[in-house]
């Protein structure tokens, strides 16, 4: 800690990474163990947190993070998008087909930032909002393989005809980006995906990471 540092803050939100790492809760006493600090120091966080609904303790005293957190994260979207919007717009028009950014919502996969090309005839219209489930589509596909691996191979997943018929999808997983999950991609008109786009794709995805670093 330094001079300018909130040593209680500090402590505070170290509570709430810990509760988020957990579909369990903590114990105060769990708590005070991995924060290194008494309980009388735990109680106390807990109680300011829970006035703000960024926390919650069951019957069993064990504490959750709470609904509050969700009003927080309301506000994540947009910077999200503001961040990836350059890597969108540049793929978009390298490209000529829509690209998205598409990120964890549930079981879903939501479509927060979309790009599409302004010098093509025809592109696929896709819309901010949109959602489907992360077993059907590129976007989320890139994202369950790279839960359930590290990513090896070209690093990038292709669809046809899954969300659209007719269309084809290419996208690649956002890689070393705390607290956020998702991926990039682009929706085109074909029977097949170019083989010069997945890489295009993985460029784009490592971009827009280190924009949200």
């Amino acid at each position: 800690m330094t001079a300018e540092t909130s040593q209680t803050l500090d402590r505070g939100l170290r509570v709430l990474k810990l509760l988020a790492d957990t579909d369990h809760g903590l114990t105060v006493t769990e708590l005070s163990n991995r924060l290194g600090v008494n309980r009388t120091v735990v109680y106390r966080l807990l109680a300011t947190l829970e006035q703000h609904a960024l926390v919650r303790r069951d019957l069993g005293g064990r504490a959750r993070v709470g609904l509050g957190v969700l009003r927080l994260g309301r506000q994540v979207h947009p910077l999200v998008r503001e961040a990836a919007l350059p890597a969108l717009r540049s793929l978009a028009e390298d490209i000529g087909a829509t690209a998205h950014l598409t990120l964890v919502d549930g079981a879903d996969a939501l479509a927060v930032a979309v790009v599409e090309p302004t010098w093509t005839d025809y592109h696929v219209a896709y819309r901010a909002g949109f959602r489907h489930p992360l077993d059907r589509g590129a976007a989320g596909k890139a994202i369950l393989a790279a839960r359930a691996k590290p990513v090896v191979g070209p690093g990038y997943t292709l669809t046809h005809g899954e969300l659209e018929a007719g269309a084809s999808g290419a996208a690649a997983p956002l890689i070393g980006v705390t607290g956020v999950e998702g991926s990039v991609g682009v929706v085109m008109l074909a029977d097949a995906v170019p083989e010069r786009v997945g890489p295009r794709v993985v460029d784009a995805a490592r971009e827009v990471a280190e924009a949200l670093r």
